[in-house]
């Protein structure tokens, strides 16, 4: 995938990384107080990272087991896609643009999937930035295969190809 100059900076001034899920990222704050959760695990209270999708990529579906905040910054506009477990499909889009809709800040509810993806714009990429609490932890995070999520949300197949990968 080709980007633009201006995300390419982005990426090395900010020391981002390729995400597994798809675009770049990096881990800007881990807190240092520690959960016990009801079920035993142990977790930072809350986690921080910049994210940033390049122009025609695509953050899969994928489901982690605590809130998520998503955080507009910069760029062009991100549309957020949603799948509750009990199947309820829901969009929303980051952005500056109050008119027209688009809000500044998103919760993820802890178990949903949620996949995202750039609108298109003159920027060539979306830096957003997300907040999980209690804290993110790669054990407890989910990016299963595009035929799972197909067979748990078939009336939902067009969104779920469009938003996972082989």
């Amino acid at each position: 995938m080709s980007m633009t100059k201006a995300a390419e900076e982005i990426v090395a001034r900010l020391g981002l990384k390729p995400h597994p899920e798809g675009g770049f990222f990096t881990e800007s704050f881990r807190s240092p107080i520690r959960l016990t959760l009801p079920d035993g695990r142990i977790r930072s209270a809350s986690t921080a990272i910049y994210f940033m999708l390049p122009a025609g990529s695509f953050s899969a579906f994928h489901k982690v087991s605590s809130d998520e905040v998503w955080h507009f910054y910069e760029g062009n506009p991100l549309e957020l896609t949603t799948i509750t477990p009990e199947g309820m499909l829901d969009r929303v889009t980051l952005g500056r643009s109050f008119a027209e809709g688009q809000r500044p800040q998103y919760v993820a509810s802890a178990g949903v999937w949620q996949a995202a993806v750039p609108v298109d714009g003159e920027y060539g990429y979306t830096l957003v930035g997300c907040t999980v609490a209690p804290g993110f932890d790669f054990a407890y995070f989910e990016m299963p295969e595009r035929a799972v999520l197909e067979a748990l949300f078939p009336q939902h197949g067009t969104v779920i190809h469009a938003l996972t990968r082989d």
